[in-house]
């Protein structure tokens, strides 16, 4: 599904990612952990294509093809999504004509909508004056309409109470096919965690910590964040300088 190949990107001259190298396989689910600055958006924002993250080395393969500098909207086009950690409002167009846009059926949208709890808000225009609850159903929401084969979903869990992180998770199960046997599905994710109480809801095949632009290990996820909660990521810096 997602090849990435000693991956270095820069934003306005500044290193962000330093030879990243990560493979996602059709149907699974990988999470990002890492602290703050450590480069896990950015890597989002550069499979995405966003101008503003500039490749200077390393190639984004993605369904066997060279994506490296196709722009985002060839890249939506090929079945990538993302969601945001802090999406942009979109003034003049509404939530139900998004899904409309994307071809999509009135009784489609409507069930989506039930599912995430947006059925009073589809008439409005997107995430303009949502609560930081509204806006992450409102990411997800879209991304079911778009039916992306690889989603990127940021920080889905951040600013939002306990209701909404069971209703935002049911969705993405629904979007990543967890109801299918894993060699059923199609969709594949990378979802990027601060907290890491996604994971209590949806299961995912593999972790990565991020650090400094860099992946510094890989395994799995669970285990992976048990050991942040015990240690935190200081004790991850310390544990990975004793590799280099």
């Amino acid at each position: 599904m997602l090849l990435i190949e000693n991956l270095w990107v820069e934003v306005e001259g500044q290193p962000v990612l330093k030879g990243i190298n990560l493979r996602v396989k059709s149907g699974e689910t990988h999470v990002l952990f890492g602290p703050n600055g450590a480069g896990k958006s950015s890597l989002f924002f550069a499979i995405m294509g966003f101008s503003r993250y500039r490749v200077v080395e390393g190639k984004i393969i993605f369904k066997e093809r060279d994506i490296t500098h196709l722009p985002p909207h060839e890249r939506a086009k090929l079945g990538l999504g993302i969601s945001f950690q802090r999406p942009p409002s979109l003034r003049g167009i509404k939530l139900y004509q998004l899904g409309k846009l994307m071809g999509k059926s009135e009784e489609e949208i409507k069930r989506y909508a039930e599912m995430l709890s947006l059925n009073g808000l589809l008439y409005r225009d997107v995430n303009l004056g949502f609560s930081g609850g509204e806006m992450k159903r409102s990411e997800i929401f879209q991304l079911l309409l778009q039916e992306p084969d690889l989603a990127l979903i940021d920080e889905p869990e951040s600013g939002v109470d306990v209701v909404n992180i069971g209703i935002i998770a049911e969705a993405i199960k629904k979007l990543l096919q967890k109801d299918m046997p894993i060699l059923e599905r199609k969709r594949s994710g990378i979802i990027i965690t601060h907290t890491g109480f996604i994971l209590e809801k949806v299961k995912a095949d593999r972790g990565h910590l991020l650090m400094d632009g860099k992946i510094v290990c890989s395994g799995n996820p669970e285990e992976m964040f048990n050991e942040i909660k015990l240690k935190g990521y200081k004790e991850c810096v310390k544990c990975w300088k004793k590799t280099l």
